[in-house]
């Protein structure tokens, strides 16, 4: 029989990170490091909305964009906190951060586009380019200047081919930020070559000293800027699958009808509990979240630190919840050393080529876990690292 698979579904790879956790289910005893959730559970104020919604029998589909005051208040928040203006009319909710990204892509991109990635980069960047019928382009980022992307490294990367760019501050994996200042200077690129950034804000509200700032807040930015968010991160709400889009208008209109016919909705009582998350006690519940930023906080000081006294060099990060050290010290690439130290000490930790070629001799850690795993994790890391 003849193979019934397309093309670009077969030279896709699997997931570098799930793969990988395959084997870690099958050892008792392993530490994970590796997957980015939350240790926390959603907060009971928020699961109790959920229930709520459900005992007054709001099981139905809701419209297409999303509950009406659900986008209201994706709106407000957006605006109290980081100054963006994202009109409801204009915003979709989705099935987490995940379709929005999907969504984007296949609504903007024609037959050999390329799309920008800075990389390191999240690992569904990629494979959603070629799904998409476009062509990812990886732009190297590096340690010495904070992963950022400079633009020097953007402007290399333009071809007339070159249709957007998708922007992921803080980043997945490196933790890294990038300010206003750095974000301005890349500006005058965007404008040049006339692309299109998709803004990947999902790590928002997990920063560590300097505020998110967003690339689509600065002058002219927001008509040429698709912001994608979701409450996965924020208010570990990973398992509820919502998350958000907001297009200019013209994107807006393609993205819903691709979500019309490939979603319908998404689930009625995780928006209902995505609601009451923003809606009720505004301030009351962004208490919780600064609660959770600052035992990661706790937890980022120490990995960081333990790295580095293992000699393995750790960049800070300013953002989310992981650390990219590099493993090259030791003579090994970040997948030798995963492979080896799962096998010898059970600790399971990401291999940096996952997230590009720039990862090839680092390890990707998640701190989403908590100070008594990171402690006997780093015990173990450093008792393989001496050997």
């Amino acid at each position: 029989m003849r193979s019934f698979v397309n093309t670009r579904a077969s030279v896709i790879q699997p997931s570098g990170i799930r793969k990988f956790f395959d084997i870690v289910y099958e050892k008792k005893n392993a530490i994970s490091l590796g997957v980015g959730e939350p240790d926390f559970i959603t907060p009971w104020d928020i699961r109790n909305a959920a229930v709520r919604s459900v005992q007054k029998g709001r099981t139905q589909y809701t419209g297409n964009r999303g509950l009406p005051e659900l986008r209201e208040n994706i709106s407000r928040y957006l605006n109290v906190r980081f100054g963006l203006d994202c009109p409801a009319n204009r915003t979709i909710v989705t099935i987490g951060a995940s379709e929005a990204i999907d969504l984007t892509l296949r609504a903007i991109c024609e037959p050999g586009d390329e799309i920008l990635i800075p990389d390191p980069a999240y690992v569904s960047y990629s494979p959603c380019v070629i799904l998409s019928d476009g062509v990812p382009v990886c732009v190297s980022c590096t340690a010495e200047n904070g992963f950022i992307l400079t633009p020097e490294a953007l402007e290399k990367a333009i071809t007339p081919k070159t249709k957007a760019l998708i922007l992921a501050y803080p980043n997945n994996p490196t933790g890294g930020i990038m300010t206003k200042e750095q974000l301005q200077a890349i500006v005058p690129v965007i404008e040049k070559y006339d692309l299109l950034v998709i803004s990947d804000e999902i790590y928002a509200e997990l920063t560590y000293g300097a505020k998110h700032f967003s690339i689509a807040s600065l002058p002219g930015l927001a008509e040429r800027t698709v912001i994608i968010n979701g409450f996965s991160k924020a208010f570990a709400m990973t398992g509820w699958r919502i998350g958000y889009v907001c297009a200019p208008a013209e994107i807006d209109n393609a993205i819903l009808k691709i979500h019309q016919y490939g979603i319908m909705c998404a689930p009625t009582v995780s928006q209902y509990a995505a609601l009451y998350a923003l809606q009720s006690g505004f301030e009351e519940n962004f208490a919780v979240v600064d609660e959770m930023r600052n035992e990661y906080n706790k937890r980022r000081r120490f990995v960081v630190n333990s790295f580095n006294e293992m000699g393995l060099s750790c960049f800070e990060p300013q953002g989310a919840f992981y650390v990219f050290p590099s493993v090259k010290s030791t003579g090994m690439t970040g997948d030798e050393f995963a492979t080896k130290l799962l096998n010898e000490k059970e600790v399971a930790v990401v291999p940096g080529s996952a997230f590009g070629a720039c990862g090839t001799y680092h390890i990707r850690c998640s701190y989403a876990t908590g100070m008594d795993k990171l402690t006997e994790a780093m015990e173990r890391i450093r008792a393989f690292v001496n050997k």
